[in-house]
């Protein structure tokens, strides 16, 4: 099994397009001079096997009506010549009709791997002989005077020319071996007529003949662009199942991989907490020195370094394990009714501290009676924490961090922290919301984190129905703002008067049922 990367699966599950294409050029290429240099006509053999494959088919569907019409023309011709002549012209018709039809057959019931040259060769010889058949007309009519009689035979010959070519236009070789005959039968029959006066009539013959040639040729072109058009179709569908294939198995390759990481994730969150806590546990106790103090105070220190490295390695793990239940899908909301603005004060106080150390101005603006919410109390404590975490870590000493909550035009309530750091370029923005994601400056101070904070933010903040949006800019600062759908906002209760109960009772089920529905 080959290995499906990320960049694989973030290209929409495929191989890359640049070496798909080159790939697919490559093997046109080739395929195309095996085709002319097997090929006898129009430069693809399958094509060749499709052009024969419509003569066949037309001169089979023809058969019926060129015996109408030599039927026709028998009888016609009965007025000038004995019946016994006809019915001799007529055996040698039918007789090339029925060579020309097991002709036919034969080779629709070829397989596709025939002899092209073969056919066209016998399609040819076919042709001939049923064009001679129709030219010995002019051996019948060769000595009747009447200008009708005559007439009547150029006429007959430029119908059955006119036929062949359009029946034998996907076969360039038999309109030739057709209208051949035909041709040196008109000339043959017109030379002791050769006077002036019949000039036009000749030359209208001649003209005929040449544009029977042309229109079968462009009936070819026509029938060879349709099957041209049919098999790009044709590889178009191919490539599409073919791609649809690929992106089925890569699919198939990253769900099983994704599976396997939240079995090894499932995992090694017991397997590295048990000990982790063992270790937080012990370490704790050393810093604290419960059972006396240390002999060489660098053992204190070492038990510091211990407990802090504990914490931030545990915290990693927390933080990985609710990116990939986030991502999963099987993140599990614990709703409740909290107040936002009571959790962005509490986190607001837990990292005063920090933001003294920093000399971080923190800025708070929240709108009085604000009603509760329906949300996961610990999810919007962690959003509230990582992104006010973020401002305060980022912005310089002497700087401002402004926090507000309030009321959506829609009717929601938003969370908007803001700081005066030195902002993210543009570019950086979709690096920093992917997963392990850290931008330049973050890098380049190093600065602590994991690059998971925004994705679980982002995160969270959708499993409740609501918008992350982050803006920066260079030397400005940057401003997050997350927004709590309408539908997450609790409508307050109405007041109790003694008045009427039964009121206040029909009141207070219409506000329980607008809480339930909310």
């Amino acid at each position: 099994m080959s290995e499906v990367t990320a960049e694989m699966i973030e290209r929409g599950r495929r191989a890359d397009p640049v070496v798909s294409a080159k790939r697919r050029r490559i093997a046109h290429d080739v395929r195309e001079t095996r085709e002319r240099l097997t090929s006898s006509g129009s430069g693809h053999r399958a094509f060749d096997v499709e052009l024969l494959k419509i003569y066949a088919e037309s001169r089979k569907s023809a058969t019926f009506a060129q015996i109408v019409l030599a039927l026709t023309i028998a009888s016609m011709a009965s007025l000038w010549v004995p019946i016994d002549l006809i019915g001799l012209w007529l055996l040698a018709v039918g007789g090339c009709f029925g060579l020309n039809l097991l002709v036919c057959r034969q080779f629709l019931k070829a397989p596709n791997e025939t002899n092209v040259r073969l056919w066209n060769r016998r399609f040819m010889l076919a042709e001939a002989v049923q064009a001679v058949a129709w030219g010995c007309l002019v051996v019948l009519m060769y000595r009747v005077e009447d200008p009708n009689a005559r007439s009547f035979v150029l006429i007959a010959l430029l119908m059955i020319a006119a036929m062949s070519a359009m029946i034998s236009a996907t076969a360039p070789m038999a309109v030739y071996s057709g209208l051949l005959p035909i041709t040196i039968a008109i000339i043959v029959f017109m030379r002791p007529y050769a006077e002036p006066s019949h000039l036009p009539v000749t030359m209208l013959a001649a003209g005929a003949q040449m544009y029977f040639i042309v229109l079968a040729q462009r009936l070819y072109e026509t029938s060879l662009a349709s099957l041209s058009f049919r098999m790009d179709k044709q590889n178009l569908i191919l490539e599409l199942e073919q791609a649809k294939a690929n992106s089925d198995e890569a699919r198939r390759r990253a769900e099983e991989a994704n599976l396997a990481k939240s079995r090894f994730l499932a995992t090694m969150s017991h397997e590295l907490r048990t000990p982790l806590n063992a270790i937080l546990g012990f370490s704790e106790v050393m810093k604290g020195e419960l059972f006396g103090p240390h002999s060489v105070q660098a053992y204190k220190d070492y038990s510091n370094d211990i407990h802090f490295s504990g914490q931030h390695l545990l915290m990693l793990i927390n933080e990985i394990l609710d990116l990939s239940r986030v991502e999963a899908g099987r993140y599990e909301l614990k709703e409740e009714s909290v107040s936002l603005a009571n959790i962005v004060e509490d986190c607001g106080h837990l990292l005063s501290l920090r933001a003294k150390k920093r000399d971080v101005t923190m800025n708070d603006a929240i709108e009085a009676s604000l009603p509760r919410i329906w949300a996961d109390e610990r999810a919007v404590r962690q959003i509230t924490l990582n992104l006010l975490t973020n401002a305060i870590k980022f912005t310089p000493q002497g700087g401002n961090v402004y926090v507000k909550v309030g009321w959506t035009q829609a009717g929601g309530q938003y969370l908007c922290i803001r700081d005066t750091g030195p902002g993210i370029p543009e570019d950086e923005i979709p690096v920093i919301m992917s997963s392990f994601g850290r931008g330049s400056l973050a890098q380049k101070n190093a600065e602590e984190g994991t690059g998971l904070g925004l994705p679980i933010v982002k995160g969270l903040v959708e499993l409740h129905g609501g918008t992350f949006s982050l803006k920066s800019k260079v030397r400005e600062g940057t401003e997050v703002i997350v927004v709590f759908p309408p539908q997450r906002v609790m409508n307050a209760l109405p007041q109790i008067t003694e008045d009427d109960p039964q009121e206040t009772r029909r009141s207070g089920r219409q506000s329980r049922s607008s809480k339930r529905a909310a």
